[in-house]
């Protein structure tokens, strides 16, 4: 049940960009398209880490 009490935060948390600001939102994924591939592997590393370090400290 928690699972899915996350997954639902997630899907909240994800939805409020393209929800409030779409225009801007567009802006976003196409400059994030045009990003290295190894420049966002490392982005999603950090958020990964991050992510987990808020986690566990939580």
């Amino acid at each position: 049940m928690d699972f899915l009490k996350l997954l639902a935060l997630v899907l909240i948390i994800e939805g409020l960009g393209p929800f409030l600001v779409p225009q801007t939102w567009q802006n976003y994924l196409r400059q994030m398209a045009q990003m290295p591939t190894e420049q966002m592997r490392i982005v999603g590393g950090i958020l990964l880490l991050v992510g987990a370090l808020i986690l566990f400290m939580v």
